[in-house]
């Protein structure tokens, strides 16, 4: 599994402003590329660049745009401030020059159809999606570095370290760490702390009430934008299988529903599929997301988000901000003690994990206690063990975005059986954790991010 996770998981950590489709492919190798760049020139001044990718960002990096981010990257461009829109007119104008402007400004020649390799036979020690870029001049020796993108945007070393310089490196002191959920509720109710209490403590602690609050209202307003754009793209997604965008025409149907002022006792549930099919479609085409914990499975935490503020009658701000603190706790124990890669674990690292993180956070949202809490994140989980990670021709698309909806009205559903009830159940959040790490080492390669087995393989074959 990941070879090590950051002695603190934050709500930032975990929610993180990028661009689509894949965090794990897009946003991960674009912050180690730029991360190889700004140290390639520290050694001098690189003539050449070469870039190998490796097992499922091999298999899968041409649908997910891991080409793409590469060349981003080694430009300078994070994922958090390049303009999507900018971005493709760059990765177009390198291809058609065989040219890149280093973040110095030094210009070398880099064609990217021979100096990036795809090596999809081979993978490297501690995570399938590695990737080693090297860099040479004819002076002075070649500096090479491996990296590996482990998930949500995290990258790093081959050491297994953090990169520094990313926002995941050190090891901040936090007055209430905790490892797994039986010492997040220990600790939490030692304190007299909801578990959202306990992360505000934790966060406050290292950056203080006005910076987290502002960071809050930073990263929800990044995902009602990321709908919004969604919910007015129209025509195919980008790759090939001509998917169609569905979120504008179902808006359109939900509000000529609503003026005709018919009553449907589901009709939250149509909305909470459109809010998640529009952010998934938007990262398809790689817009502007917020990574929660990952870009495949961005959709859930939103569109729960967007079903409290809508349709839970005591919804406050206050609430959201409970509902992102409490499930960034919940996404940090499962990276912790599993993992979040589609590559590692399959797709129950990504939508199980949000799944879980959206029904803990509604869960705490709506007043419940922090057993109640823990109990809404296993059945979110437990009911996504053993799914599949196998994306149609390698693209975020097909059944990632359809995958979402289902993730999120499922989140709801474990958050209301959990308010039903008084906390105390069988299988405990760890254990499902722990099922869920087991599962991902059970399972075979080709139903994790390498489109070599299911769906990619059937859809493909009729």
């Amino acid at each position: 599994m990941t070879p090590s996770a950051p002695s603190w998981i934050g709500l930032f950590d975990l929610f993180r402003i990028g661009i689509g489709p894949s965090s794990s492919h897009t946003v991960g190798p674009m912050l180690a590329a730029a991360h190889f760049a700004a140290e390639a020139e520290r050694h001098g001044s690189p003539e050449t660049v070469t870039v190998e990718l490796f097992g499922s960002l091999a298999l899968t990096g041409k649908g997910h745009g891991t080409d793409a981010a590469v060349i981003l990257g080694l430009t300078g461009a994070q994922p958090e401030t390049v303009d999507p829109d900018d971005a493709a007119t760059l990765v177009d104008e390198v291809r058609r020059l065989r040219r890149l402007v280093l973040p110095s400004g030094r210009r070398i020649a880099f064609d990217p159809a021979a100096d990036i390799i795809f090596r999809p036979r081979d993978m490297l020690p501690f995570h399938p999606n590695a990737l080693r870029l090297t860099a040479g001049a004819d002076e002075q020796a070649d500096v090479a570095r491996i990296y590996y993108s482990v998930g949500g945007g995290f990258v790093v070393d081959e050491q297994g370290e953090p990169l520094m310089g990313t926002g995941q490196g050190g090891a901040p002191t936090i007055p209430h760490p905790f490892a797994d959920a039986v010492e997040l509720i220990e600790r939490a109710d030692a304190e007299g702390l909801s578990i959202a209490g306990l992360m505000r403590a934790n966060e406050v602690s290292l950056r203080g009430a006005t910076a987290l609050a502002d960071g809050i209202a930073h990263i929800r307003a990044a995902m009602k934008a990321c709908i919004a754009r969604g919910l007015r793209g129209e025509g195919e997604l980008p790759g090939g299988l001509r998917v169609r965008r569905r979120a504008p025409a179902l808006l359109r149907r939900l509000e000529a529903r609503a003026q005709r002022n018919e009553a449907d006792p589901l009709e939250a549930m149509d909305w909470v599929n459109l809010w998640a099919l529009a952010v998934n479609e938007e990262n398809a085409a790689g817009g502007r997301v917020v990574t929660a914990p990952t870009n495949g499975a961005a959709g859930i935490v939103p569109a729960v988000l967007e079903y409290y503020e809508r349709f839970v009658p005591e919804a406050h701000v206050a609430g959201v901000e409970t509902f992102l603190l409490t499930a960034a706790a919940i996404g940090a124990i499962i990276k912790r003690n599993a993992s979040i890669s589609g590559a590692e674990v399959g797709c129950q690292g990504e939508v199980g994990s949000a799944c879980a993180m959206a029904a803990a956070g509604l869960a705490a949202a709506m007043g419940g206690s922090n057993a109640q809490v823990e109990n809404a994140a296993e059945i979110g989980l437990e009911h996504n063990l053993g799914l599949t990670c196998d994306p149609v021709g390698g693209l975020v698309q097909v059944p990632c975005i359809e995958r979402n909806a289902i993730g999120a009205v499922k989140a709801i559903n474990a958050a209301r059986l959990s308010l039903h009830g008084d906390g105390q159940h069988l299988v405990s959040l760890d254990q499902a954790v722990a099922t869920m790490r087991q599962t991902g080492f059970d399972m075979s390669h080709k139903y994790k991010e390498t489109s070599l087995g299911g769906l990619a393989v059937n859809v493909i074959a009729c």
